[in-house]
């Protein structure tokens, strides 16, 4: 069956979402996403057409991230590692390579989807949901994605991954279980009115870094993590006083909105001598009802803001 390569290349988007979701990481997902371009195009001539190019992607995408799952350790947050910390402990940190990653909507979501499936893909590439999958064994992982986020059959994803019916059927109810134990919240998509008013009063509150309105939009049991760092903070006064204290620092930075991780997110752009700005973190925020759940701050700018296309400095 003829393909013109081109046919290939128009799946990059929603392979690398899956990708993703596998892998936990941005970068890792782009280079399994190659990796399957490179095994489709080699194999092009045996492909006959008895599964639709877009399953018969999926398949070879699967396998690479599988095998690139057999000898790496799962990504995670720092929710994960250890109980919450408090502002004068000691700024332990762990390399990139095992933090849980933010990506680019745009890197992801395919263009031609309908509105309906772009709201249920921008949840499936959330923090809180692509960090439960992390604590799934990697085939029961990909047959939950397989399954839950692509639609296929539990004939299908049984013929991917070389499992009988039953076997699927067992590893997607251990899956449902385990995900739904670690990401139980709904969040709303997409922000309501007043949703988007908390999202105006974050940006008005951090630029002016009043610090007790910031703290004012924080849930009770709000958290902020700063990858890579190790330490997480919970609560709106321990994060008041660590913005007033080590984190004075962001006073008078400014934030660009950006698409990431199917949520509202911004980067934000630290003030340095010159009167200018420099990038010092991207922020991840999720929200619940009418406060903030989660603020993440990924400080790792140097691979980040390259990869969302921004600026490597603001002007004065």
């Amino acid at each position: 069956m003829q393909v013109d390569p081109r046919q290939l290349e128009a799946h990059r988007a929603p392979l690398t979402g899956h990708c993703y979701r596998m892998l936990g990481s941005a970068f890792d997902a782009e280079d399994a996403v190659q990796e399957t371009m490179v095994r489709a195009w080699q194999a092009l001539d045996r492909f006959e057409g008895r599964s639709s190019l877009r399953t018969w992607l999926y398949r070879i995408a699967t396998n690479v991230c599988l095998d690139a799952l057999s000898d790496r350790s799962r990504r995670a947050r720092p929710m994960e590692e250890g109980p919450n910390g408090t502002v004068e402990d000691h700024l332990d940190t762990r390399d990139r390579t095992h933090w849980l990653e933010p990506v680019p909507d745009a890197r992801v979501l395919p263009s031609d989807a309908s509105p309906y499936e772009l709201a249920a893909l921008r949840q499936s590439i959330r923090l809180a949901f692509v960090a439960a999958l992390q604590h799934l064994p990697p085939r029961q992982r990909a047959a939950l994605l397989l399954s839950e986020v692509l639609g296929w059959s539990a004939a299908e994803v049984g013929e991917c991954l070389s499992m009988s019916v039953a076997a699927v059927n067992s590893a997607l109810q251990r899956a449902r279980a385990t995900v739904a134990a670690r990401d139980g919240k709904t969040p709303n998509e997409p922000l309501s009115d007043a949703q988007s008013m908390l999202l105006a009063r974050y940006v008005d509150a951090f630029q002016s870094y009043d610090v007790d309105a910031l703290v004012a939009l924080l849930r009770e049991d709000a958290t902020l993590s700063m990858p890579p760092y190790t330490l997480w903070l919970r609560g709106p006064e321990t994060i008041r006083t660590w913005l007033v204290g080590r984190g004075a620092g962001c006073r008078g930075s400014r934030l660009l909105p950006i698409n990431a991780s199917g949520a509202p997110s911004f980067a934000q752009y630290r003030p340095s001598g010159d009167g200018g700005h420099t990038p010092w973190a991207l922020i991840v925020l999720e929200i619940e009802n009418d406060r903030i759940a989660s603020w993440d701050s990924f400080l790792d700018t140097e691979k980040l803001f390259p990869l969302f296309g921004l600026p490597p400095r603001l002007p004065a």
